[in-house]
């Protein structure tokens, strides 16, 4: 019994025994992971590199025509024939509107008379001033009559066209501003055509994005109409000149997509993407600790967490563009940074 019990008793001993030396053992073949696990803070990084920035501006605009246009009527009388309805397409040249040509006609039929008399009588006067029969003066008279009455001819043939109220440009009639027994006098408005075969963009551009934006510079246009669909343009003009609001003036030109049609009047959104031709520092947006008006970023140098301050200029997608405040090849701390302060021990897993 007495031996049963001293057996059992150096049994426990050698398992305890056992167990100590085990944990001894760990404890010390790995003393730098036990430093490392309470001591340094794990962090995400990446290198200040040089690169071309793209630089992305997105605005919407309204959707112009590029010929709108008021027909004008230049004759006065009585509409006596209207040829066009509101959705017609027509050409420049195309008659709208004919205006009662009674006494056009008239007019154009006596002044007709009047230049042929005038030029016979000049041609008379030609062959006696040949003959010395008559002055010079009063040759030079005669030549002025027939011019007179020329002027009248051009006059009357001018006046009569004008009762053809024709279209100055091609498109399509948006307005008819009168009917059939309308009476309508010089200057008086009478259609309106707009053209939307080529459309423009207009649109408001902040000072700051003016100068970033070039003539000819090509841009993605998209509208709520054709989602998914995209449309080409081109920058035509910058406004020299900004409005009250500090605001410039751009107009982006394009052609019209026949199989996905926009109109005059609607919203469309204009990007711009324009590359940088010169390489500027750049960090990731992720590395920035703050807004973009205070900036900071921490550096890693020795496993020590430096906190700096950065000016930043644009951006381009992920990254900033770093206007002063870090060198080529730092190390800046991508992820992490909520855990670190200045002078932070860290340890850098990627």
């Amino acid at each position: 019994m007495k031996k049963s019990l001293l057996f059992s008793i150096i049994s426990i001993i050698i398992v305890i025994t056992a167990i100590v030396l085990v944990f001894l053992s760990k404890k010390e073949t790995n003393p730098s992971d036990q430093k490392q696990s309470y001591g340094d803070i794990p962090v995400s990084t990446t290198l200040v590199k040089k690169m071309k920035l793209v630089n992305s501006i997105s605005l919407v605009g309204v959707v112009n025509a590029s010929n709108d246009v008021n027909v004008i009527s230049e004759a006065q009388g009585l509409v006596v024939d209207v040829k066009i309805k509101v959705g017609d397409y027509v050409k420049a040249g195309t008659v709208l509107f004919q205006i009662d040509d009674v006494i056009m006609q008239s007019n154009l039929a006596s002044t007709e008379i009047n230049y042929l008399k005038a030029k016979r009588d000049f041609e008379r006067s030609e062959t006696l001033y040949q003959e010395n029969s008559i002055s010079a003066a009063q040759l030079d008279l005669a030549r002025l009559g027939m011019k007179a009455a020329e002027s009248q001819l051009t006059l009357a043939k001018k006046q009569l066209n004008d009762t053809k109220i024709k279209a100055p440009i091609s498109g399509t009639i948006n307005k008819r501003m009168v009917d059939l027994g309308t009476m309508v006098s010089g200057g008086t408005p009478v259609a309106n055509i707009v053209d939307i075969s080529m459309l423009k963009v207009l649109l408001n551009v902040s000072e700051k994005d003016a100068f970033q934006i070039k003539t000819g510079e090509q841009t993605e246009i998209t509208t709520d109409v054709y989602p998914g669909v995209k449309f080409f343009g081109r920058v035509d003009n910058i406004a020299s000149k900004a409005d009250e609001a500090h605001n410039y003036p751009v107009e982006v030109k394009l052609p019209n997509n026949p199989k996905n049609p926009l109109k005059a009047g609607m919203f469309a959104r204009v990007n711009f993407t324009s590359q940088s031709s010169m390489e500027s520092l750049a960090i990731p947006r992720e590395s920035l600790v703050g807004s973009i008006k205070d900036a900071r970023v921490y550096t890693v140098q020795n496993q020590i967490a430096k906190l700096k301050y950065v000016v930043v200029g644009k951006s381009s997608g992920n990254f900033l563009e770093v206007i002063s405040g870090l060198d080529e090849n730092e190390v800046v701390v991508t992820n992490g940074q909520n855990n670190l302060s200045d002078n932070s021990k860290v340890v850098i897993i990627k």
